[in-house]
Formats: structure tokens, sequence, C-alpha cells
């Protein structure tokens, strides 16, 4: 199973201008509250690295069958969502996502690259979003800047073994589920005030509910790696 390097994602995050502030925690569990309390809350973003099952992939499939080519673009989007065109850097993409939505926002530095890559996709439609990123040679250095650290010589950010990222982000008191792959930004539901990506609900509504499908499809036990943003302890 690939990893989901804390240290990898801290690195490529201060590369492209997310304040140190901020960091990656391991999750070391979704249900144990002592195994959590490492990470400050609220946690401002969840990233996943999970393996496409059988069962999920039927999901997918299904919920991306009726939908159409992603249309939402301009400053009253609720999140900025990448289609991802960029070989073997959906760990990256899914770093871009969980830094550039939500609160983790306010801590992205003036003038960086991060910056400079969220003020350019906001005006832009899905296509040249995509685009844009594509041929951003900032983000290009900065993937392959990290692509040889981490515990693996191989692409640590990168899709192995069928793995996929997924940004988990709350923005306008909405769970929302981003992935380069599919058809567009995926709301999963209401958060209150209180509740963080973390929070039970949030889990419920999005890595517990991938879990769920694999169970109830006859999957064996996922093997998924989950990191936390928050504030730097």
């Amino acid at each position: 199973m690939a990893e989901n390097n804390p240290d990898v994602m801290n690195q490529l995050a201060t590369k492209l201008g997310l304040s140190s502030d901020l960091q990656f925690y391991d999750v070391y569990s979704l249900d144990v509250p002592e195994l959590l309390a490492h990470i400050p809350r609220p946690a401002l973003a969840l990233l996943v690295i999970i393996p496409l099952t059988p069962a999920w992939d039927r999901s997918r499939k299904a919920e991306d069958a009726d939908k159409k080519p992603y249309t939402g673009f301009g400053p009253n989007e609720p999140v900025i969502w990448f289609k991802q065109t960029i070989g073997h850097a959906c760990g990256s993409i899914g770093l871009l996502h969980s830094a550039i939505n939500g609160p983790a926002v306010d801590f992205i530095k003036r003038d960086s690259d991060f910056a400079e890559i969220r003020s350019l996709a906001i005006p832009l439609n899905m296509t040249k979003r995509a685009e844009m990123l594509y041929n951003s040679e900032p983000f290009e250095l900065a993937h392959k800047s990290v692509e040889q650290a981490g515990d693996s010589a191989a692409d640590p950010t990168g899709e192995r073994e069928g793995g996929h990222f997924v940004s988990f982000v709350k923005s306008g008191g909405k769970l929302w589920e981003l992935e380069g792959s599919r058809m567009g930004p995926l709301e999963r539901g209401n958060l209150a005030d209180d509740e963080d990506v973390l929070s039970p609900r949030a889990l419920d509504m999005g890595i517990k509910r991938i879990i769920k499908l694999n169970a109830e499809g006859g999957g064996e036990d996922l093997l998924f790696s989950c990191i936390a943003l928050a504030r730097r302890s």
C-alpha cells in the first residue's frame, strides 16, 4: 500500500507556500479518541489514499454516470476543484485541494505558488483550469522535488497499486470530497459550526462511507492511509 507521508506532504506544502503554522499529522484511528489526541482541532483537511476496490469502483461509476461535465468557476464556487490531467500526481493534487479550500486558505502565504494557482484558477472553467495547472512550472518543480522523499524510492505522492488520493474539506458548512479523477467536487452533507473533518459526522459521510461500501460489497479489510492538516502543535 502506498504511504501517505506527513513529512513529504509538509515539504511539498511548504514549497508551494502554505504557512508553517500548519502541518500534516498521521491519523492512527478513526474511532479511538486517545489516538487522535495528538492532532490539534479543528482539523482543516483530511487527505486519504485508498485502493480502488470493486465495491468502491461500482459506486463511483454509478454516482458519476449521469453527471455532466463540471461547470463551476468564479468567486461564488463553493470549492475550487481541479480535473487531474497530470500523470502520477494525484497526491500533489490532493494536497492542492486540501490547501486552497476551506479554512486552510487563511494560511496561504501572499505571493506564493499556492496563492497564484488559486487566484488563476478561480475565473477558469474546468478545462482551462486543468491546462493552467498542467503548465504550471512551480507546481511541476515542487512535485518533482519530493518524488524521492519518504519511505519509498518510488513517487510517494502518486498513484501506486491502484491507490486514489481523496481530500475531504469543510467549506460553507458542508463536507466536500475532492478527487481529480471524478466528474467534479462531491458535496457529502452538512456540518455544524463545531464539527471539523475528523468529527464523527464528517467521518461517517466521508472515509467511513467508503469503508462501509467495501464491507457491504464483501471486500477484504480495507488498507488505507490518512493524514490530517491542522495547526502546528
